[in-house]
């Protein structure tokens, strides 16, 4: 069996560094994917630092895959060699237990994340168990496929889950990696769409994105105007903000939904809650089957991340530059 290469981190925020690795014998239903394009997502950056202390050395980052499948287990039906497919964060579930049973693997105890203890995406190749391996449309290039493997669905599913729909109101907190794909989901469900940012030089292009309206979060005016005007409020930032402003964005039986994560926990009056008949919540990624799902929505209404490409190569250029937010929106590593 062939070495597998890759880039990776030999030790707690060190820089990535050409490796080899041994991948073993292809399992009965595991699917090898030779990697054409891999997103940078925050999360490899936290990985790669071990900032949530389970990074294990030396490591190859990367979940957020496209490329072609160069070979199949012997139990493999669903897939075939040559076909463009893609790959995100969660690699294998047991697909047992209530919850795999019920097509939400993505909360089984058991989950394997694509680069938590195994090797990921900034490689030549990786492997997964095929059920999490998924057809991309080819009316998505890849460059702009792959961050929705990770990023995309992460905003999708609490649409979804929470049923937004063309008589919805929903506000997007942040444009980011996150956010822009989340304002243009939520204008394909035909909602109404604010975005709320700190930023004031990005209403443009939120607009252009799909939003209706731009809230500039730094004015406490304007944040105070906007009160009960959400019924679904998806913030996708990593920084603290005041929570309870936005409780009171939303109308009576509005929800918060976290999928950034702020770095100290979330403290709001409890009364708007009661009182509204509001709630708080957060979502995790989404299952296989609702990726197909957010690939084929996708591809139908044109939503696509925006991105800015580098060499594999040149993979630790690509994380300074996500370090220092100077990506709009997403890095992309190509092979």
């Amino acid at each position: 069996m062939a070495k597998i290469q890759g880039l990776a981190a030999h030790a707690a925020g060190a820089e990535l560094l050409s490796y080899h690795y041994e991948p073993g014998k292809l399992g009965l239903q595991e699917v090898e994917i030779a990697i054409t394009h891999c997103g940078v997502c925050h999360s490899d950056l936290h990985l790669i630092a071990n900032d949530w202390g389970v990074s294990q050395y030396p490591f190859i980052p990367g979940h957020e895959v496209v490329g072609t499948v160069a070979a199949v287990g012997s139990e493999v039906r669903s897939l075939s060699v040559g076909q463009r497919v893609g790959l995100g964060w969660q690699s294998n579930s047991c697909g047992q237990c209530e919850w795999c049973l019920k097509g939400l693997e993505n909360l089984c105890p058991e989950a394997e994340a694509t680069c938590v203890h195994r090797n990921g995406g900034y490689a030549e190749s990786v492997r997964a168990n095929a059920r999490f391996v998924v057809p991309i449309p080819d009316a998505l290039d890849s460059e702009h496929a792959a961050p929705l493997l990770c990023a995309g669905i992460t905003v999708y599913n609490p649409l979804r889950d929470h049923g937004v729909n063309p008589s919805s109101r929903v506000g997007v907190i942040g444009i980011g990696g996150l956010g822009h794909i989340a304002i243009q989901f939520a204008r394909a469900f035909g909602a109404e769409v604010t975005a709320f940012s700190t930023s004031a030089d990005k209403e443009e292009e939120a607009k252009t994105l799909g939003a209706h309206n731009f809230v500039n979060s730094r004015e406490s005016k304007a944040l105070k105007d906007a009160a009960s005007t959400q019924d679904f409020i998806l913030s996708t930032v990593n920084a603290d903000q005041d929570w309870a402003t936005y409780i009171q964005a939303l109308r009576p039986t509005g929800t918060l939904c976290f999928v950034g994560i702020p770095p100290t926990p979330i403290s709001t009056p409890a009364f708007p809650l009661i009182m509204g008949l509001r709630s708080i919540t957060g979502s995790p990624i989404g299952s296989p089957n609702r990726i197909r799902e957010m690939l084929d929505v996708a591809a139908r209404h044109g939503v696509k991340a925006l991105t800015e490409t580098f060499p594999m190569a040149k993979a630790n250029d690509a994380i300074e530059k996500v370090k220092k937010n100077k990506v709009r929106y997403r890095a992309v590593l190509c092979n």
